[in-house]
């Protein structure tokens, strides 16, 4: 039971209400006031926020100009551990830093832990249709599309047989700070089974039987002066 309730700790005060997303997929790109309809297991462009927009955060590969400083005081096992996932010199040490000296709750470790947790179940959520689930754990946009995606698939009559098998790796691969935003991108490689299925049963998309390695980009953001310990997950991509 406290284990239960340590992973649990580890998903809503880490990286809850975005810790659960884990679809193939890439979140459609906005044109005007118009979203194309978003399908998790297809393959999309990455989103591009649009002007004025802070929901939407796309990370970029390097930290960019203006963004704030490593802050002084993080604790030295943090420390140490962000030297092990990136080397000094490194913009993914620089940005861990920036984000471990500005909010002294984060942790490394822990927040791969609740990633890791949190993608398993953001693709049951989503493949059983748990609108529910899924409402507190995404930002309002990445929850809108995911809602679209589910009710086109319903409308359709067609349902997803998932088994979600493990994750063989996850990895920070890119974070910063800048203008109080906090913001970090894992990448997962993982093994799931998923077939479609439309009304009458018969499959139309994946494989009930075959074992899948599938490879997603997700990146999370939290205003780092927010009463609000969660983070949310902000885009989504999926690498073949």
């Amino acid at each position: 039971m406290d284990g239960f309730v340590d992973i649990y700790t580890i998903i809503f005060l880490v990286l809850a209400v975005v810790i659960f997303l884990r679809l193939r997929s890439v979140l459609g790109r906005r044109t005007g006031s118009e979203r194309p309809p978003f399908d998790p297991f297809a393959r999309r462009e990455a989103p591009k926020p649009a002007a004025g927009d802070n929901k939407v955060i796309s990370l970029p590969p390097r930290r960019p100009d203006g963004a704030e400083p490593a802050a002084a005081g993080i604790a030295t096992a943090t420390e140490e551990r962000i030297k092990t996932l990136a080397p000094e010199g490194t913009s993914l040490n620089a940005g861990l830093r920036a984000i471990a000296g500005a909010d002294k709750s984060f942790d490394p470790d822990a927040f791969l832990a609740g990633a890791k947790a949190a993608y398993e179940m953001i693709v049951t959520a989503f493949a059983e249709g748990d609108r529910k689930s899924l409402k507190n754990l995404l930002s309002r946009e990445v929850y809108d599309g995911f809602v679209s995606a589910i009710a086109q698939r319903e409308g359709r009559g067609e349902t997803i047989e998932f088994r979600f098998v493990g994750i063989d790796k996850a990895e920070i691969t890119d974070a910063s700070l800048k203008n109080g935003t906090e913001q970090v991108t894992v990448r997962f490689h993982s093994k799931l089974i998923s077939a479609t299925h439309d009304k009458t049963g018969a499959v139309i998309d994946g494989d009930p039987v075959h074992v899948g390695d599938v490879t997603d980009i997700w990146t999370f953001a939290r205003d780092v002066n927010s009463r609000d310990p969660n983070w949310k997950l902000v885009a989504t991509e999926s690498v073949d």
